[in-house]
């Protein structure tokens, strides 16, 4: 019997390509199942906070990305070059409902709390109508109020999942991260590859993972 694949993936709620490597992931996932069908595969989400020094209450979506692309022209090409590669996996990112800018530091705790509740599924549902909250919706997930009726709809206890969030605007620290950059995917603590990498080098890294023996992590 072969031994369990891990991935470990940081990321953060707010980057579009955090996204877009999550549907790409899927679909490497999908494709390794269909050539090894009984290979159990987990993946861990590890949060990142891309923007620890936001205000509590977030700031205005277009003002800053305005700051710091340095003008609506670039707003817009940058905002186009994600919506192809976006629209490459299926996704639609409605940009027009973002009004602001979160801070993402208590939905990172969210999720890592709800990490020891529930089943892996039910995480992982929650991860993905976090996404879609932010991209999809314009929800805002810098608001407590926002983050825990989203829990509600997973399934989670609204008073359990409470006791997670500070509110103040603390940044999120987690102790077994070490990301530069965002998305990142190390695969059984020995490959790494950065950024929304396509199905074809993702489903190549779970190859070669799986091909050495293992051993104690190479990264450091």
């Amino acid at each position: 019997m072969s031994r369990a694949l891990r991935i470990d993936v940081a990321f953060d709620f707010i980057c579009p390509w955090c996204l877009i490597g999550k549907r790409q992931l899927e679909l490497a996932m999908t494709q390794l199942q269909q050539t090894l069908p009984h290979q159990v595969v987990s993946v861990d989400w590890q949060g990142v906070q891309l923007l620890p020094h936001l205000p509590v209450g977030g700031e205005p979506f277009r003002e800053f990305y305005q700051r710091r692309l340095g003008s609506e022209s670039a707003v817009q090409m940058r905002q186009m070059q994600v919506q192809e590669a976006a629209e490459a996996v299926g996704l639609q990112i409605k940009f027009e409902r973002i009004s602001r800018m979160p801070n993402t530091a208590d939905a990172h705790r969210l999720l890592r709390h709800a990490s020891g509740l529930g089943s892996p599924q039910q995480r992982d549902y929650l991860l993905e109508r976090l996404f879609a909250a932010h991209f999809l919706y314009g929800e805002d997930l810098g608001n407590s109020n926002t983050l825990l009726s989203i829990a509600e709809t997973c399934g989670y206890p609204r008073e359990n999942m409470a006791r997670a969030l500070y509110r103040d605007g603390r940044p999120f620290q987690s102790p077994d991260v070490n990301a530069s950059s965002v998305p990142q995917f190390v695969f059984d603590e020995q490959l790494q590859l950065t950024g929304a990498q396509p199905a074809e080098l993702l489903l190549r890294g779970m190859y070669e993972a799986l091909s050495v023996p293992q051993r104690r992590s190479l990264l450091v």
